[in-house]
């Protein structure tokens, strides 16, 4: 049985992470359900080719998960999972593994705040090279500082706010 104050934020998440996907070319929201998400990002970022070259590529899903005491407690492995591609290439994710490091995450953290974050690690505007998950993507990263942020397009696409005298149009 779900209580209400868990209920109400679940249904919060789910008119958040709608309404930012509704207004991002960048990501899209599934929910499979009220606790479960899948997100799709149309960005750019990394992945380890099998001949060993990095290149850029175009699409990642992970997927999002709020237990039913994710607002009293927090279990980060539980919470976001890594679904593809295998070969991304970043300190934050753990190679061949589904394992996603997206950093400190607090208790009732919401479903935009990770998608936000997600978003930041698959562009490389985040990651952390000490406490990685991907050693080899670290040192990658330490000698190829001048090819990140990967992706400088925002989430969310800019409103622009024209005046016709009294009226406005935002496109």
């Amino acid at each position: 049985m779900v209580d209400k104050i868990f209920q109400s934020f679940l249904e919060r998440q789910l008119r958040d992470g709608l309404a930012l996907a509704e207004s991002s070319d960048l990501v899209k929201v599934l929910p499979l359900d009220p606790q479960h998400y899948l997100t799709a990002f149309s960005c750019k970022g990394l992945v380890k080719t099998p001949s060993g070259a990095i290149e850029v590529a175009e699409q990642f899903e992970a997927g999002i998960y709020f237990g039913s005491d994710h607002l009293r407690r927090i279990d980060p492995p539980s919470v976001v999972t890594w679904f593809g591609p295998p070969n991304v290439w970043h300190p934050n994710i753990a190679p061949g593994h589904r394992a996603v490091c997206i950093g400190n995450m607090s208790v009732g953290v919401g479903l935009t705040e990770l998608i936000y974050q997600l978003f930041e690690i698959i562009t490389w505007r985040r990651l952390t090279m000490h406490h990685s998950l991907n050693w080899e993507a670290a040192q990658w990263a330490r000698n190829h500082r001048h090819l990140y942020p990967v992706d400088t397009r925002p989430l969310r696409r800019r409103t622009l706010t024209l005046k016709f005298g009294k009226t406005e149009v935002r496109a």
